[in-house]
Order: C-alpha cells, then structure tokens, then sequence
C-alpha cells in the first residue's frame, strides 16, 4: 500500500487528474418530461451580497469579499439527485459513469469493513483511499450497494455524470451564485441557512462530522456517511441539505479570486480554469480541520474527480 498525490481539492475532496480536467458530458436522449420543475423551487431574481470575510476562512477559496450580486429568477431543486433518480436515468439510458469506466473512485477509509485490503492512500489526506469497484452504486466498493440508500443523494459522480443526468432531465447544474443565493434563503451576511449558530439551542440542522476527525465520530447528529436527502428541516426557501451531507457540483469554473468582483451579474465563473466549482461541505466536515460546510464556503475540484462525498442538484432558468 502506496500513498498517490492529487492535482488538488485537499482534504475534502481530493482531485483525481486522470484525464487533465477536460471530462465532458455523454449525449444522451432527452427524458420524456424535459425540463419538468416537479420538485423544483421556484426563486424570483434579485441582487444579494455574495461571499464572507469570515476571519476562519480559508484564503486561497476566495469567498471573499462580500459582493452584492445579481441573479435572474431561476427553478432549482428542493433536493441533491438521489441514487434513485440517478437509478432512472441509469436505466432510461444505459450510461455508465466515469467511475464506472475508470474502474475505482475514492471512499472515505472509515466506512470500510475492518478486513477490507490494503488499499492506496492520498498523501494530503489519507483518509481517502482508492477502491477499486467503487461507483454510484458501489459507494464502498464492490461488496456494497445502495439498495438501503435509495433515497441518500448519489455519490461518486463526476461533474461530466451530473452534466449527462441533467441534459438527460432537461435541467442544468445551478450556477454559484444562483446556489448560494439559493442557500441563503434571504438571511444576509449568515453562515447557515438558518442563520449564524452551527445547532442552535443543541438542534442538529445537517450531517457533518461529530468528533474527533477522522478517528471518531459519535454520530450525534444521527448519521455516519450519506443521509436521506430531506434529512433535516428546509431552510426558508423550502430547499434541503443546502450545508452538510454532500458536496454539490455547480456550473462554473473554479477560480481562486473571485470573477464577482469584476461583475455584479451572475458572474458564471472563469473560463481559464481547470477545475469546476463545488459548494455545501458534506458528512466529513469538521471545525478541527474544514469548516467548508457554510453557505459561503467553495472548493475546486478537477471534474474527472468521483469521490464518496460529492453529488448534485439540479436548476433550470424560469
């Protein structure tokens, strides 16, 4: 057993830099109801303030400053995808992730059986480790399934998979800006979607990581892994898990300034970077070492990357 470096992403989600970044979505068929809003919020246009300057931030994300920034009215999914959406498109199609192609993506070590073997490690972050077999619908490789998640939010798809799922519904993925003004759900300047304390009055409002990282985790938020994605109350917008639970995919190139700064409308991100930009944090988050499950907090991940924390929702223009 072998630790493998990564082209980036760290300690939430380790970039995979097989093929360059340049992974593009399959064509397939459009479903039979495209573009339907059923699930969907609707959310009407409006210029909000962007970002954080949050002392606890991590510089080279580039959340800040806080910008005021337009977006146009927009549908966007009350929830991630689900393993079995994912399963219906799957099953309309025929298609096969890049996982699936790759033959291996990374699951979190501490959801192994104890007598799984030996397997490749990430130098920066070894609690990741390399699974041969391990997809969609393997998350921990192949003696697992999802036959009891079916309604946890698929994992172990790149961003190529979630472009593919969304052509197929007639849907698109959200950009930042629209997801983070959809995170927000009105309430300014505010770390949560239900405001600025992590469990107010003791309540747990999402799946993170409760404990010591990554050697123990009590679990007091009832979870350990993927949760349901209705999990835990909506915020004001009626929209689930916008924090914790999974990363989720948005549209827009990664960069480490922020392309706001320049323009007050939905910016849409870079066009000269590689990686794509992923928001929410997810079940491994912890303060000790990621406090990236806030609702201004991003990283970049190279969009050939499939990963046991990472999925998506879906969004569509009015």
């Amino acid at each position: 057993m072998s630790d493998i470096p990564t082209g980036g992403g760290g300690c939430c989600a380790p970039s995979t830099g097989r093929g360059g970044g340049q992974a593009s979505a399959t064509k397939h068929p459009i479903s039979g109801n495209p573009g339907s809003t059923e699930g969907m919020v609707l959310l009407g246009g409006d210029e909000f303030l962007m970002g954080s300057e949050d002392s606890r931030a991590y510089p080279d994300d580039g959340e800040g400053p806080v910008r005021p920034v337009a977006v146009d009215a927009f549908w966007i999914s009350a929830t991630a995808v689900s393993n079995a959406d994912f399963a219906a498109f799957v099953a309309s199609t025929g298609y096969r992730t890049e996982a699936e192609r790759f033959g291996w993506s990374f699951v979190f070590g501490g959801l192994l059986p104890d007598d799984f073997p030996p397997t490749q490690g990430v130098a920066a972050a070894p609690w990741w480790r390399v699974v041969e077999g391990s997809d969609w619908a393997h998350p921990e490789g192949a003696q697992s399934d999802v036959r009891n998640r079916q309604d946890h939010p698929v994992v172990h798809v790149t961003w190529a998979d979630a472009q593919a799922y969304c052509e197929w519904a007639g849907l698109r993925l959200p950009t930042e800006a629209e997801w983070e003004y959809a995170a927000r759900a009105g309430l300014q300047g505010c770390a949560f979607p239900w405001g600025d304390e992590l469990e107010p009055d003791g309540d747990h409002r999402m799946n993170v990581w409760q404990g010591t990282f990554p050697q123990h985790n009590s679990c007091a938020d009832g979870w350990y892994g993927t949760c349901p994605v209705t999990e835990f109350p909506a915020n004001a917008y009626g929209l689930y898990n916008m924090t914790g639970n999974v990363w989720e995919w948005c549209h827009d190139r990664f960069h480490g300034t922020s392309p706001a700064l320049e323009h007050r409308t939905d910016p849409g991100g870079s066009d000269d970077e590689l990686r794509r930009v992923a928001r929410g944090g997810s079940y491994l988050c912890h303060e000790s070492y990621c406090r990236r499950y806030r609702v201004s907090a991003r990283q970049g991940i190279t969009p050939d990357t499939s990963i046991g924390n990472t999925g998506f929702r879906c969004a569509r223009d009015e």
